[in-house]
């Protein structure tokens, strides 16, 4: 956004030869002339634009803590499209406005400081000249505090943050010249130094946020169970909530305490902490220095076990860990105190001590997830061709299905195992293989030890063949495969593509006429960036695979899919 270098003043900036006066919400005008020697805001907003929305109340507290300095005035330059929306949006304002039927100055304000986006706000000290472009920001991170908004102001704000960082205690964090406490659900005031000596975790969240409500009630048990074995821990709620109806009704959900909604230093600790998304979870030690920046995956993957967040508590997770995986036997992953079977469709039960020996693959996946349901008939069809072939291969199914119903629907499509739904094994193995999306395919070896975590990327590229999915069965097949390309034509035709088509290598791709993905050779368009897998290319007709192993397109769309699950391509994740 660009500064004016020429010399101005409000009157040059604002007025024409019809006016040389603002309004007021209530239809007063006040002259421009009333306005010098002051730092003004001109303020680029509009009703329509919910950013716009939800910093004003940010400025207008800002606003009206700096009025009794009497050196501050904002200009409210309306982006609305229409009459009405300006005067409905203006009067939730207590400063100033551009008269919206002046458009003459406003496009001169438009251009002059190359407004690209809002909301914005620029900062103009007492001679006219900008101060900042960022205003929405500055406001946003300091509040009143940054007045008169100035480079040495801001310094000093960043040195005072430094200081903090340097002797941070709970009371410097959480303590305020205007409060000394925090809620508890009821209205009731906790004074701060209640605190001091707890492991203390901030726990940034908003109710509007999927993945927020989905963490939500495993911190609860998390901070329930630790409570009711007597540990000194807390947690403080800090809202990214929208209004305080919606801060009110998620807190009540919530056993722990918060800071009061829209306190200013909730957004101080956001910027203090680098917080970048929610929910965001930090733990303070009893001597209120950080322990974490990032425990929502240490409380998801490790429960209490992870209690209290001390660089010992971790090296002893991992320690145990690495033991873990240097005894692991595919007994020691599925079987469980209750359980030592997995089953089939028809809920027999088959001892895992039978599957010992064999290649296992483990296979996350769930009916709602569109792209498992299109990488579970390529599996099958693997797998059936390596148990015809004699093959000492198993897949047992680890559903993340909603309910039972699904699971054995989905089960039914499959000609394998299955762990018994709902088991607690499941989720202790998602966190143990850290599997982050589905469909995924973990391959154990007849040694019970871990082969390989993407079997469902090399099931894609080699089908069977790549069976029993080693790292050195995948060098001979790369082995083969050069063998093969060399023997290949160095350029095709194909009805599929205008082009003639190079043999290229390639890095990872997704072939255009099968529709599944590829990497090494190609027959490519650079031109086109077009796409097809060697033996899609050499055959005669196009290759119907694709139609045969997918489901229609409307049985993808279908399926109960979880609300904080994102499907982005092949994958699906919680957000």
């Amino acid at each position: 956004m660009a500064e004016p270098e020429t010399q101005q003043s409000l009157r040059s900036l604002f007025c024409t030869e019809e006016r040389d006066f603002f309004i007021r919400n209530n239809g007063d005008k006040v002259k421009v002339e009333d306005l010098e020697g002051k730092i003004v805001g001109v303020y680029f907003s509009a009703h329509w634009c919910p950013p716009c929305r939800a910093f004003t109340p940010a400025l207008a507290e800002t606003y009206t803590k700096l009025l009794e300095k009497g050196g501050f005035e904002v200009i409210f330059v309306s982006e609305d499209e229409d009459d009405k929306s300006f005067e409905e949006y203006h009067k939730t304002m207590p400063w100033l406005a551009l008269p919206f039927s002046d458009t003459k100055a406003k496009e001169k304000l438009d251009q002059l400081f190359d407004v690209k986006g809002i909301p914005t706000l620029i900062l103009l000290d007492q001679e006219c000249k900008t101060i900042s472009v960022d205003g929405v920001n500055i406001i946003g991170d300091y509040g009143a505090e940054a007045y008169p908004f100035s480079k040495e102001r801001l310094g000093e704000l960043k040195a005072e943050e430094e200081a903090i960082r340097l002797s941070q205690s709970l009371n410097s964090l959480l303590v305020s010249p205007d409060r000394d406490f925090v809620i508890a659900n009821g209205g009731r005031n906790v004074p701060v130094s209640e605190l001091v000596g707890k492991t203390v975790c901030l726990y940034f969240s908003a109710h509007w946020c999927p993945p927020c409500r989905g963490f939500t009630p495993q911190l609860i048990k998390f901070y329930s169970d630790l409570k009711n074995k007597g540990e000194d821990l807390e947690i403080v709620f800090i809202s990214s909530d929208r209004d305080e109806e919606s801060f009110q009704e998620y807190f009540r959900s919530m056993p722990w305490l918060a800071l009061p909604y829209r306190d200013r230093v909730s957004k101080n600790l956001s910027r203090y902490f680098e917080v970048e998304g929610i929910p965001t979870l930090i733990v303070l030690g009893p001597d209120g220095k950080t322990l974490q920046t990032e425990a929502v995956e240490m409380v998801m993957e490790h429960g209490v076990q992870v209690y209290p967040f001390t660089k010992e508590k971790l090296d002893e997770i991992k320690a145990q860990e690495e033991a873990r995986r240097a005894a692991q036997t595919l007994e020691s992953l599925l079987v469980s105190n209750e359980r030592n079977f997995v089953i089939t469709h028809s809920g027999e039960k088959v001892p895992v001590s039978e599957l010992t020996g064999k290649t296992v693959g483990l296979y996350f996946s769930a009916h709602w997830c569109p792209p498992c349901r299109g990488f579970t008939p390529m599996l099958a069809e693997v797998y059936n061709k390596l148990k015809q072939k004699g093959e000492a291969f198993e897949i047992v199914f680890l559903s993340s299905d909603r309910d039972q119903e699904a699971f054995e629907e989905y089960h039914a499509s499959m000609p394998w195992l299955a762990l018994p739904y709902g088991d607690n094994v499941k989720k202790d193995l998602s966190h143990y293989f850290n599997v982050k999306g589905i469909p995924s395919l973990v391959i154990i070896g007849p040694d019970g030890k871990t082969v390989t975590t993407d079997a469902r990327n090399i099931v894609s590229l080699h089908g069977a063949k790549a069976y029993p999915f080693t790292e050195s069965r995948l060098v001979e097949l790369e082995k083969e495969k050069e063998e093969l390309a060399a023997k290949w034509p160095k350029e095709v035709k194909h009805s599929l593509h205008e082009h003639s088509l190079s043999l290229t290598k390639r890095g990872a791709y997704n072939c255009d006429a099968c529709d599944e993905g590829g990497s090494g050779w190609s027959f490519y368009c650079k031109d086109c960036d077009f796409d097809l897998h060697p033996d899609c290319a050499l055959k005669d007709e196009d290759s119907d695979r694709n139609e045969e192993q997918q489901p229609e397109n409307g049985a993808l769309e279908n399926g109960n899919k979880p609300a904080d699950v994102i499907c982005e391509g092949d994958v699906c994740r919680r957000v």
